[in-house]
């Protein structure tokens, strides 16, 4: 049974997913087609370039605004799991203010906060808009994975405190040595999908003049001016961030049950 189970198991992935794999096929086949004869299609394939391009875009957003936003939000988890109330208490506060703070006010709050450039010496460096909305994403991002670690922090058994206590091991020590290596195995599944979640807010950037994918697609249907490549090319947008951010969703859901404690 185990010999049988087992030379089962790798075939049973194209059983399970070849519809949708004839799907796909289907949906690629009837682009490369018809896409030369409809005037939507057509207009669609012609734009599907600069799409990657403000796609890419986004993509860089995000994953500069979760870079920056996890450097913080160790910093400030480490602060909020301190001893000392001197220190805690603005990490508490720094938590509180942008978890609950919309995105789209703290986007147009660094937007008009920062300037446009920064004088360097005698020369002047543009701080460009894309910048700007990154680290409106980063303030939020910081405060939930600070939130991420200290909730990690807080699911480690205190009996391991008090064993690695019992040994003459510092504070330092064991937090270094025996509580960070599990923290961030427990970490990881949240902050994947809070870096999807980010992703998806990176649509929020084209309200303050960057050119994202959102952006390019308004230019698109303005250009264009059909009402059906207008719906064709927001659908289009709803595909590209749902092939982006699906399988890390599923990515996540197997690394929960992979790191699940009991």
């Amino acid at each position: 049974m185990a010999i049988e189970s087992s030379v089962s198991a790798p075939l049973a992935w194209p059983r399970r997913h070849v519809g949708k794999l004839l799907l796909l096929v289907g949906v690629v086949l009837f682009l490369l087609y018809f896409a030369p004869q409809s005037p939507v299609l057509k207009a669609l394939w012609q734009w599907s370039p600069a799409l990657a391009v403000g796609f890419g875009q986004n993509i860089l957003i995000s994953l500069v605004a979760i870079g920056l936003g996890s450097f913080l939000g160790l910093l400030v988890g480490a602060l909020a799991v301190s001893p000392l109330r001197l220190l805690r208490l603005p990490a508490q506060i720094w938590v509180q203010v942008f978890r609950n703070a919309p995105w789209l006010v703290l986007i147009y709050f660094t937007t008009y906060v920062f300037p446009f450039e920064i004088k360097l010496g005698s020369t002047y460096v543009s701080f460009p808009d894309w910048v700007k909305v990154t680290i409106g994403l980063a303030l939020p991002a910081s405060a939930n994975v600070a939130e991420i670690f200290r909730g990690a922090i807080g699911s480690i058994p205190s009996t391991q405190w008090e064993a690695a206590r019992s040994l003459a091991f510092t504070r330092g020590q064991i937090f270094r040595s025996i509580i960070l290596p599990q923290c961030f195995k427990r970490m990881l599944p949240p902050w994947m999908n809070l870096y999807a979640v980010i992703t998806m807010g990176t649509a929020l950037a084209s309200l303050v003049g960057v050119h994202d994918v959102i952006d390019t697609a308004q230019i698109a249907s303005n250009t264009v001016n059909l009402t059906g490549f207008t719906v064709v090319i927001y659908l289009s947008l709803l595909v590209l961030f749902f092939a982006y951010c699906y399988p890390i969703s599923r990515l996540t859901q197997r690394l929960e049950r992979r790191y699940a404690f009991y």
